[in-house]
């Protein structure tokens, strides 16, 4: 006998691993910041100048930061029980 499919079954959640981009932007912000590490070395031993690779390091890392940020002040929003606040 057939089984019969349905439809409209939801499927089952990702695991918590691969739904969190905590992860994600703690790596990222570190590979700007280990780039702007390299490159603020190699300006102080006179390879290179300071340049815009640097500078987008930076901007790289900070915007890392404000992304880290944003992620806690939703969780916390949803801890709260703020009807606007995104389920992450």
């Amino acid at each position: 006998m057939a089984r019969r499919l349905d439809l409209h079954a939801e499927p089952p959640p990702l695991p918590q691993r691969l739904t969190d981009p905590v992860p994600a932007v703690l790596t990222g912000s570190a590979v700007w910041a280990v780039v702007a590490v390299v490159l603020g070395v190699l300006a102080a031993t006179g390879v290179r100048p300071l340049d815009v690779w640097f500078a987008a390091a930076l901007c790289g890392v900070a915007l890392g930061g404000i992304g880290l940020l944003v992620l806690a002040l939703q969780r916390r929003a949803v801890r709260r029980g703020v009807k606007w606040a995104q389920k992450l």
